[in-house]
């Protein structure tokens, strides 16, 4: 048996996975007949569906009225109708009734005359004496003739077939009770990790909620499959040992989470080579490159097991890319194939060579356009899949895309909500994830990427945006946004919109421990500061002030560390990386961290005209002046919407 320890191609591994199944007839599904009701909606079909009877399964009336042999009223017209015996000749029938052997027309009963008849109960025009016809009627006019719908021993539904409400109705109607459907597999979630802890649970430094089993149960709920959840197991060989071996005799799939790695703690595939088949022990796929799969010999049965990598988004992604194609073969239906939209990259990506590389990208449509904004790229930002619209994969033997190249994206969401999708790019605030959740309630989605202010003015200039959020104070005028408008957007009318204006100041450690007082001290050698990135607004606020202190950018220890967003350099701040970073009171606040005013600003929203007078933002516009958005802002610290909606130039 080789043991494979290097990454291989995605295809080669799956390959054998599938065919290590395929020896042992493990990519079989198994079957089971249950009773037709709601329980069978979404099952597959591990049988067709063949009609035992017919339906309707006689001659059946389509509307209240008379039944008639279609000859017998030949000839009729309005100057020259046709009377006709009732019970001989004509037969009152209710819509859904069977037809008399004898007739094989109906007349509706609005469309014929009822003639007395002593019999009849007064006024029931369903039993008169006879009938006055004025129109002739066709052979099997307003008749549903036996097998309209469904022919005996006609296909109903083929196998591999997902049940829908309109199916069940079907196979109820050609006289079926109960249905034969493939078994959902049931798959076993082992956690691993004396680190983990459960959802819920107290946390403490160097804890981790163990939250990769609920997505990955949800996953396979969501693709069919029966997941079982187990309890958080501590990194013990002998542990994981024998729960992998008590999970692999009552399930068709074991994955083991956050127990593969090229750290001395790598108990997977120790265990796999115990109890079965090591297959592969790396994927050359990122995120998810230490993925292992194997075989585990149970009983009578080898049931596949994968070692899933214990970043949050590298297990989402294992999940799709091996688990859903594996349930899919065992349920007897195609795997999931996700619509795909070409779109445009709005900037360089970078990707290794040897790998498939899986970026997320928030996408939206710009005029004609569709495009693609990168997302963060980490394995345990799980946000970055919370927030993408869709995926992009680079092949490996790629080492990246340009900007402006075209590229397929597998959309996680409904084209119609990019047709819906306000994008923006540019400078990162906190308002516009309140705006974000106030928008959804106008039937609009926002998607932003934060880039920096003069980033944001860039990607509105190659058309690339709806709006760009900036902060951008002129060092020589001391304005906000309007010098860097003019200069990199000269010739395309735009309209600035002021959204709030804020304090930005130092973020310092609660006690602020080192007695930090302004920005002198950021000149002193115990202190290490964390910046914003080049571009940003807020990085040439500090620059502006920077030099009214006469402070040098080297005299500053940690001047080059960037982070991209106000809640990035708090999170720096809060978990010791730092000393003290420069940003919006209100992400200081959200981490419980000191705060220094020093400086108010304006954050405005440049919108190119033709976007400020579409339909899309329309919404937009109307929640600037809104008091419930507007108080929703302000109870934020350090925001001011006095001055919210004020149009500050037009061109």
């Amino acid at each position: 048996m080789t043991i494979y320890l290097h990454d291989i191609p995605l295809p080669n591994a799956i390959a054998r996975l599938n065919e290590a199944l395929a020896d042992s007839e493990g990519l079989q599904p198994n079957a089971e007949t249950i009773p037709l009701d709601i329980h069978a909606l979404g099952r597959v079909l591990a049988s067709p569906v063949w009609a035992k009877i017919s339906s309707p399964h006689y001659h059946a009336s389509a509307m209240d009225g008379f039944a008639v042999r279609a000859k017998d009223t030949n000839g009729a017209l309005q100057t020259r109708p046709i009377t006709l015996d009732y019970g001989t000749r004509a037969e009152y029938v209710d819509t859904g009734d069977p037809l008399p052997a004898w007739a094989n027309a109906v007349i509706p009963i609005e469309n014929v005359e009822a003639l007395g008849g002593d019999d009849a109960p007064a006024g029931d025009p369903r039993h008169p004496a006879q009938i006055r016809v004025r129109a002739a009627t066709p052979p099997w006019g307003h008749v549903r003739p036996m097998g309209e719908d469904m022919v005996a021993t006609q296909l109903v539904l083929p196998a591999g077939h997902t049940l829908r409400p309109v199916d069940l109705g079907a196979v109820a109607g050609c006289g079926h009770a109960s249905v034969t459907v493939t078994r959902p597999p049931r798959v076993a979630i082992l956690p691993t990790g004396t680190e983990l802890v459960p959802v819920g649970h107290p946390v403490q430094k160097g804890d981790i909620i163990e939250y990769n089993s609920l997505v990955l149960a949800a996953q396979i709920r969501e693709w069919g499959g029966v997941p079982t959840r187990y309890p958080i197991i501590p990194d013990d060989f002998e542990a994981i040992r024998d729960r992998v071996r008590e999970a692999a005799e009552e399930h068709d799939l074991v994955l083991v989470n956050a127990g593969s790695s090229a750290g001395s703690e790598d108990y997977t595939a120790s265990v796999v080579e115990e109890l079965g088949d090591l297959l592969v022990h790396g994927v050359a796929v990122r995120p998810g490159h230490p993925v292992i799969l194997g075989i585990i010999h149970a009983r009578d049965k080898r049931v596949p097991i994968i070692g899933v990598p214990g970043y949050p988004v590298s297990a989402a992604l294992t999940g799709e890319i091996f688990v859903e194609p594996l349930l899919a073969q065992w349920l007897g239906r195609s795997p999931r194939q996700p619509v795909e939209m070409e779109a445009t990259l709005t900037r360089k990506i970078t990707s290794p060579a040897g790998d498939d590389d899986y970026m997320r990208v928030a996408v939206g449509q710009v005029g004609e356009r569709i495009l693609a904004a990168p997302l963060s790229r980490g394995s345990g930002v799980i946000t970055s899949l919370v927030r993408a619209d869709g995926i992009v994969i680079v092949p490996r033997g790629s080492q990246g895309y340009p900007a402006g190249e075209r590229v397929k994206v597998r959309l996680y969401r409904p084209p119609s909500d990019i047709q819906k999708t306000i994008f923006a790019i540019g400078s990162h605030d906190l308002t516009l994830d309140v705006l974000a959740q106030f928008l959804t309630g106008h039937d609009r989605r926002l998607a932003s990427a934060n880039v920096g202010s003069l980033g944001g003015l860039v990607a509105l200039r190659r058309g690339e945006a709806h709006l760009a959020g900036a902060h951008l104070l002129d060092l020589e005028s001391g304005q906000y946004n309007l010098p860097y408008i003019a200069q990199y957007l000269p010739d395309q009318p735009v309209r600035v919109v002021a959204l709030v204006g804020r304090t930005q100041g130092l973020f310092l450690p609660q006690g602020n421990p080192k007695g930090i007082g302004g920005l002198v001290d950021l000149q002193r050698d115990d202190i290490l500061f964390v910046n914003r990135q080049r571009g940003a607004g807020t990085r040439l606020l500090l620059d502006y002030h920077l030099g009214l202190e006469d402070i040098q950018p080297g005299d500053v220890a940690g001047y080059e560390r960037e982070e991209y967003t106000h809640l990035a350099v708090a999170a720096a701040v809060a978990s010791g990386r730092a000393d003290c970073g420069l940003g919006i009171e209100a992400a200081a606040h959200a981490l419980d961290l000191d705060f220094i005013p020093l400086f108010s600003e304006r954050y405005d929203l440049i919108i190119p005209k033709i976007h400020a007078e579409s339909e899309l933002l329309t919404p937009l516009f109307a929640l600037l002046e809104d008091p419930v958005f507007r108080q929703a802002v302000a109870q934020r610290p350090g925001y001011d919407v006095e001055v919210m909606g004020e149009v500050m130039s037009k061109t």
